[in-house]
């Protein structure tokens, strides 16, 4: 554990700990983030947040020096951060790693993307100077994401007293993906992050992708040492909030829209392109149309949040898991049964009832990070719950051997896969549950973020 000598810690990312509404009287509201960042840092006393101002609230705030103790939030210039955010960061950046391109008709790499790609050198210059001021000679500066990949090298030049670390919460692409970006900008992302004194990962396969990546283009990772530490569900945290009341109501409402003795195949997920969802609809179809006898047995319950609203490709997949799933009910509803219940606003406490409920969850993305749902479903589900889990998911890694793994791609086989999972045996399905649980949880938020400044401190 760090020591009570420790530096000052300081992290960087996109989205801060608190955000900031303006009200219709001038007044700002704030309102406090979770997740395992926010957790991990409890652990820590010195410390500062350096974040950007994503909403014109946050903006007023930092005008107005309204901040959180610990928190400095940066009035990047709005146009600057879209480009940098979405126009690099969420349409380039998070396309390569998550292989969404459609190849034959992109990317393009043009004079607009050379714009854009300027602005996220700008993003990243305005953290690295940020952190260049807030630290002490010594901290420890722990860099978030795909978002902020020159930081690492920019702080590097600036501050060579620091210790810095990176973590990747995505997936790392296969070198001959990640050379569809141009070879000067790969090259200028791998030094970025080869500025860190050790760069970690989610699991051992994105980790040696990035060696990869960096032994074919630059001819190894130099003297960054490579980490890997997988995230893990926070039970204490879910297992608790699952118990509340406003869950208890949301859960007898579900069970009422199931319908008595019915199974429930849950998937939670934000309509990123990644996550596959449309596929899971399609192999959910299958599943009724060529097994008939789940015809009125069983409930597809799918939330399905809305995610980067602001990109066309965004809100048109939306709406095709929407279209989908209303074909699904027209196509196979009756009076009393509706296959598909789909939501598509957050609500968390909904999305709990959902997993306390689930018979079987869902979990099929294209390729991810790691995926806490299929780590969450098996914490918090009342009877145990079977796995249906992409061995494209980061989750895999841990997961797998008690999951019903499948290509995500395949719809047939993921239509046998729910089958199968909707079938097991209750005993083996509670004893998998109860292996699904510990592995799940074997890494907390607050633990997974201390060892990555143990590590970096050692």
């Amino acid at each position: 554990m760090v020591s009570e000598h420790a530096p000052k810690v300081l992290v960087a990312s996109n989205r801060g700990p608190v955000s900031y509404t303006l009200r219709e009287d001038g007044s700002l509201d704030s309102k406090r983030g979770g997740g395992g960042l926010v957790s991990g840092l409890s652990a820590v006393e010195d410390k500062v947040w350096v974040c950007a101002a994503l909403s014109d609230g946050d903006r007023e705030a930092v005008r107005r020096g309204v901040s959180e103790p610990g928190v400095r939030m940066l009035d990047i210039d709005a146009s600057v951060h879209a480009d940098a955010y979405n126009g690099i960061a969420n349409s380039v950046l998070w396309f390569v790693h998550h292989m969404l391109y459609q190849t034959p008709v992109e990317p393009v790499f043009d004079a607009e993307f050379r714009r854009q790609w300027a602005s996220y050198e700008a993003y990243n210059r305005a953290f690295a100077e940020a952190l260049a001021e807030e630290a002490d000679p010594d901290s420890a500066v722990l860099v978030q994401d795909y978002h902020l990949t020159l930081v690492p090298g920019m702080l590097r030049e600036l501050r060579p007293d620091l210790r810095i670390g990176h973590f990747s919460h995505t997936p790392w692409a296969p070198v001959d993906y990640f050379r569809l970006l141009p070879d000067d900008i790969g090259r200028q992302v791998l030094h970025g992050i080869l500025g860190a004194d050790r760069a970690a990962f989610l699991t051992r396969r994105w980790a040696d992708a990035f060696i990869g990546c960096c032994t074919e283009v630059l001819g190894g990772t130099g003297r960054t040492r490579i980490g890997v530490h997988g995230l893990g569900a926070d039970a204490d945290f879910l297992r608790r909030r699952s118990r509340e009341a406003d869950v208890d109501e949301r859960m007898a409402t579900l069970r009422e829209q199931v319908g008595e003795g019915r199974k429930t195949i849950v998937r939670v997920d934000r309509t990123e392109l990644s996550k596959n969802i449309v596929r899971g609809l399609h192999a959910y179809r299958a599943l009724l149309e060529e097994r008939p006898e789940w015809r009125e047995r069983v409930v597809h319950v799918a939330f399905a949040y809305p995610s980067r609203q602001d990109l066309t490709v965004y809100r048109d997949y939306t709406a095709e898991v929407q279209r989908v799933a209303e074909d699904i009910n027209a196509t196979y509803g009756t009076a009393d049964w509706t296959p598909v219940l789909l939501h598509v606003d957050d609500d968390f406490a909904r999305s709990l009832a959902a997993y306390r409920l689930a018979d079987v969850a869902l979990v099929n993305p294209i390729r991810d990070g790691m995926n806490l749902v299929a780590k969450e479903v098996p914490v918090v589900s009342d009877h145990g719950c079977a796995l249906v889990l992409s061995r494209e998911a980061g989750a895999y890694e841990e997961l797998g051997e008690d999951a019903i793994v499948v290509n995500p791609y395949d719809v047939s086989a993921t239509a046998e896969a729910l089958h199968e999972a909707l079938t097991m045996d209750g005993d083996e399905r509670s004893v998998r549950s109860e292996r699904l649980a510990a592995a799940a949880t074997s890494l907390p938020p607050q633990q997974w973020f201390l060892d990555q400044l143990d590590a970096l401190l050692g």
